[in-house]
C-alpha cells in the first residue's frame, strides 16, 4: 500500500508542477512531460527512502 501511495501522489505533484511551470512559460500543458517527471520522482522517493531507512536502522 505504501508504494501504490507513493506513486499516486508523486504523479499528482508531478501534475501541478508540470501546469504551473508550463502555465508560467506561456507554453500548454504537457502530459508526456509530466508522465516523465512523474516517473523521477517517483525513482528519487524510493532511493532517498531506502538510504534514510539504513541510516535509520544503523543508529
Amino acid at each position: 500500500m505504501r508504494y501504490i501511495m507513493t506513486i499516486i501522489w508523486a504523479f499528482i505533484i508531478s501534475t501541478v508542477v508540470s501546469y504551473v511551470l508550463s502555465s508560467m512559460a506561456g507554453e500548454g500543458f504537457a502530459m508526456n512531460g509530466t508522465v516523465a517527471l512523474a516517473a523521477v520522482f517517483i525513482v528519487a522517493i524510493f532511493i532517498l527512502g531506502g538510504i534514510l531507512r539504513d541510516n535509520h536502522q544503523e543508529n
